[in-house]
């Protein structure tokens, strides 16, 4: 289904045409970088204690060496197979959610849906992508909405390229837009929450200028991806994925008004929105993650299945057909994941916070502000879980906020923006890497195409810190 080449055709390729490696080409080099780096970088390990609630955090000054234990020469080889490990519960999931969708895409009653919607908004249908993308931005900012994106992506591609859009915008429309909720979230409970506790402060306090901060980022976030999308719809032969999708998904066929949604299709919809539903009232409200999503969109595949009057063997054999086509997106998890282990294996990944703790110290405050929000934004590349990266930093970041006049709300603010932006440019954020591979655009374009939001982005934020820090944020 994917194709990672970004040359232009490939009939018209040169033999000395440069081509960007394939995505797991340069997982598997980044797996080879960390791998050496712990040759380079000196071993050293903070003391870790378990608090009340049962969270481990840092314990500030407690940095000592320990011994080293650098990668061996199997060690790259290996991490392949432990990050495959790490990550197989999103993995299966991914697989899961994607055999579903192979027996709805199967139904064809998307291809009905999107006709029928192009036909009610005549012509208005880019109104969709803003409005999707303030949902996605409202999840990322109250529960934390994120590696469940990739579901929406598989249900999103397909129906957004038959509006007349490309890969980028339908892998944009969830990713920037939960991305941008996550990085300025008002409650985010894995992020805001996390770090608020650990900072002791009191739960989501600060909540009207956080608020504020949402609308100004989520809003500049849907206007430049709205913009693009716009800019495709009109000129198709302006996007960057314009050859890459004829080759994987051929032309788009034309949209046939006037279709109608029989009582099957209806029907078989009813199951697919109750799956979402459920899912949403789930995680919102019993914490649901994985493994029950998985339940469900399996338990859906089968039900859209019956509802279409299919046989058993015909559901299998879609679910397989939906293994085939998400199975890229799968295995990027674990090659994601590889890159971690082996920094974390080889006792690095404190060494490297320690070193970019003392940077900070001896800066001016709304420069140690700015400071940490970039050092945190360096260290989402090697820790890409918002509450694991809370749990690493907060305690580190707390102290050194206090003395150098910086108030811990800015601290947390620091954190949170930090640790969201690059969520969906870092190729070790394994979502954010089977989404991409779900879409079938390779990470090359995508850093292409984002880089202009991404420095907004960067410059928003740190004029946001900033302003906290001017304002004396508590």
């Amino acid at each position: 289904m994917n194709d990672f080449d970004t040359t232009t055709t490939l009939e018209t390729a040169s033999p000395r045409t440069l081509k960007f490696p394939h995505i797991f080409v340069v997982l598997f080099t980044f797996i080879c970088i960390a791998a050496l780096s712990t040759y380079l970088v000196d071993a050293g390990s903070y003391e870790r204690i378990t608090t009340e609630q049962g969270r481990t955090v840092v314990v500030p000054g407690s940095y000592a060496p320990v011994d080293t234990d650098p990668a061996g020469w199997l060690t790259p080889f290996m991490a392949v197979f432990e990050g495959m490990r790490e990550g197989s519960s999103i993995i299966f999931f991914i697989f899961i959610s994607g055999g579903a969708f192979g027996v709805l895409k199967a139904t064809g009653v998307l291809q009905t849906l999107v006709a029928s919607l192009s036909q009610a908004l005549s012509g208005r249908d880019i109104a969709l992508i803003p409005l999707l993308m303030l949902l996605f931005a409202a999840g990322g900012a109250t529960f934390g909405l994120a590696e469940e994106t990739i579901a929406f992506i598989i249900i999103l591609a397909p129906m957004l390229r038959l509006l007349g859009y490309d890969s980028i915008t339908a892998a944009a429309v969830p990713l920037v837009g939960a991305g941008a909720g996550f990085s300025a979230a008002f409650m985010n409970p894995f992020t805001v929450g996390v770090a608020q506790d650990i900072a002791q402060l009191p739960l989501f306090s600060g909540m009207t200028l956080r608020a504020c901060y949402w609308t100004v980022f989520v809003g500049v976030s849907i206007a430049f991806v709205t913009r693009y999308a716009a800019r495709v719809k009109a000129q198709p032969e302006r996007s960057l994925t314009y050859h890459s999708d004829r080759r994987q998904f051929g032309n788009p066929a034309p949209l046939q008004g006037k279709q109608r949604l029989s009582l099957s299709d209806k029907l078989v919809l009813s199951a697919f929105v109750g799956a979402i539903a459920g899912i949403a009232y789930g995680v919102i409200r019993h914490g649901w993650y994985i493994g029950e999503m998985s339940g469900v969109f399996l338990l859906m595949g089968i039900l859209v299945g019956v509802l279409a009057r299919m046989g058993p063997n015909e559901i299998a054999e879609h679910f397989v057909s939906g293994f085939k086509e998400i199975a890229m997106g799968a295995l990027v998890v674990g090659f994601a994941y590889g890159i971690l282990i082996v920094l974390k294996d080889g006792s690095i990944l404190d060494t490297i916070l320690y070193r970019l703790e003392g940077l900070l110290n001896g800066m001016p405050a709304v420069l140690t502000a700015i400071g940490m929000f970039l050092v945190q934004l360096l260290l989402n590349f090697l820790v890409p879980s918002g509450s694991g990266q809370a749990a690493l930093t907060m305690p580190l970041m707390v102290p050194l906020a206090d003395l150098v006049g910086v108030t811990r709300q800015t601290a947390v603010l620091a954190f949170q923006f930090g640790d969201g932006i690059s969520n969906i440019i870092t190729p070790t954020s394994g979502y954010f890497m089977a989404g991409l591979a779900v879409a079938g655009v390779s990470w090359s374009k995508w850093i292409k195409w984002i880089a202009p939001l991404a420095l907004t982005q960067l410059l928003l934020a740190s004029g946001m810190i900033t302003l906290a820090h001017l304002l004396s944020w508590t």
